[in-house]
């Protein structure tokens, strides 16, 4: 056998993730707001991507027509009825995506929001609030604080240490600062930051300073002058007052039960939040990225939210500087790479609204049963149900449905929502989704009798009389996820509220 070697050529074909491509998959996982943020910093940095400053702020028409040397981000048609296809189509891009399945390209992270508004006029006719102003008018924990410790302490180690424990309060109110590491931090004794500490914790508002939820309510108490000795067990066994167990409350506090029953009453009247009417907080809100709204025939019509993202410019007046001959060689290096750079974020916009659409489409054409009925119409739905609609691959829709959100007139959804798991039916006809049974077993706790409190078994015989056969165990399952005690809880809080 001999060893030679020899020349050939090999054609093949390889998909190669370009930075581009990249960036592509990365403004597909981007939620709106990160989205947002990631636009603000390319106007930031690109002198040849500028926003549209002749947008008018009510998504109607422009008030004029654009500079022939600007080019809009248009994307696609704002508005579509079901049935119809957005334009373009993203194959190359999906086919990118499923071969990212594979690789190590990083794609963003996205963030959840819990509540979405959307601004209108209020009834006097203004459509801008000067919501700065009424922040600053609103008191400011920081300085109520400041203002009782520059008065309950003359001495500047005591103020420094009463300043210490006041950066260390969380959100509501609560001290997280360890005492120890503020008297080592401060070079002075441990018995001396707790005296200051007992000082503050008389402080307005009432509760401020506690450590835990116990201590705030006794410090509200103290301060009502209403504490004694069976407050001071019923805080002491809080796990039995959220039990509802009014036997060992009464045992341990050796009062009655009906006694037992008014006093919890008193500690439920108190804040457990001391920090509730200060420092008021900026709730960040959902955007939705489509809207799902019906016509005057009573369709369903989807559109993107025009709102969400600002309207892009790619300008042309530099053009000049790059086809120039007598430029120098870096400034035309640098405008081409900019226009280029510029010119591909729009085209990525363009394809990503695209994609959000096509998607949402499919979604509110399997499920149109839930928005015109209710969550107990919903369908089973996975991703590859989708995938297959619009001949994209799965990775594509799960990166699409992440943390994109939909305004419908049923509220604000994430569009993973829409993707449950199926049951079959005991008749074999149909199939619910695990949302819908989530909602039956709901509805049947809601309506339970105070004398005829319902076990999982039995939730599982009513689902049966509704074709729905499941284990008693995914009852369980879906009861802790809907965050409703056992039957044996619900029973001591029903007697407990009974009392």
């Amino acid at each position: 056998m001999s060893v030679s070697q020899k020349l050939s050529l090999r054609q093949s074909q390889s998909l190669v993730m370009t930075p581009q491509l990249q960036q592509a998959i990365k403004l597909l996982q981007l939620s709106t707001v990160e989205l947002g943020q990631y636009i603000e910093g390319e106007l930031e940095t690109n002198p040849l991507l500028e926003r549209d400053e002749t947008q008018r702020q009510d998504g109607d028409a422009l008030d004029s027509e654009l500079p022939a040397n600007e080019m809009p981000f248009e994307g696609p048609s704002n508005e579509l009825s079901l049935g119809e296809n957005p334009a373009q189509s993203v194959e190359v891009m999906d086919q990118a995506l499923a071969q990212a399945e594979s690789t190590d390209v990083e794609v963003g992270a996205g963030v959840a929001f819990e509540n979405w508004g959307n601004g209108s006029l209020n009834s006097s006719g203004f459509d801008e609030l000067d919501w700065a102003s009424n922040i600053e008018s609103q008191p400011s924990l920081r300085d109520h604080l400041a203002s009782q410790i520059n008065i309950e302490f003359d001495n500047p180690l005591d103020r420094l240490i009463a300043g210490q424990l006041a950066e260390g309060l969380d959100e509501i109110g609560y001290l997280q600062t360890d005492l120890l590491e503020v008297s080592e931090r401060l070079n002075c004794s441990l018995k001396a930051v707790e005296t200051v500490l007992a000082r503050t914790q008389a402080f307005d508002p009432a509760g401020i300073f506690a450590r835990d939820l116990a201590e705030c309510l006794k410090l509200q108490l103290i301060d009502q002058g209403r504490w004694d000795s069976v407050f001071q067990s019923l805080t002491e066994n809080l796990h039995l007052v959220a039990d509802g167990d009014l036997k060992s409350l009464a045992k341990c506090a050796g009062v009655s039960s009906s006694q037992i029953v008014r006093r919890i009453a008193e500690l439920r009247s108190l804040q457990p939040r001391p920090t509730s009417d200060f420092d008021i907080e900026m709730i960040q809100t959902v955007i939705p990225d489509v809207i799902l709204r019906t016509d005057a025939k009573g369709d369903w019509v989807l559109e993107l939210n025009s709102h969400a993202l600002p309207r892009l410019i790619v300008n042309n007046s530099y053009s000049s500087l790059v086809k120039s001959p007598t430029a120098p060689n870096k400034e035309r290096e640098y405008f081409i790479d900019k226009y280029q750079s510029a010119n591909w974020l729009v085209k990525a916009l363009d394809q990503r609204a695209q994609t959000v659409l096509k998607v949402a489409t499919v979604i509110v054409e399997k499920q149109g049963a839930f928005f015109a009925k209710g969550v107990q119409f919903m369908k089973p739905l996975v991703l590859k149900d989708v995938a297959e609609e619009i001949s994209m691959h799965e990775s594509t829709v799960s990166r699409v449905t992440s943390n994109k959100f939909i305004a419908t007139p049923r509220g604000v959804f994430e569009l993973k929502y829409f993707f449950s798991s199926g049951v079959s039916s005991s008749d074999g006809e149909s199939s619910h989704s695990a949302e819908a049974i989530k909602h039956l077993i709901k509805r049947f706790v809601d309506n339970e009798k105070s004398d005829a409190v319902l076990s999982d078994d039995t939730i599982v015989q009513m689902l049966k009389d509704e074709s729905i056969d499941i284990a008693r165990r995914t009852v369980a399952k879906y009861r802790e996820a809907l965050r409703i005690p056992s039957s044996v809880q619900r029973r001591k809080q029903k007697a407990f509220m009974a009392a």
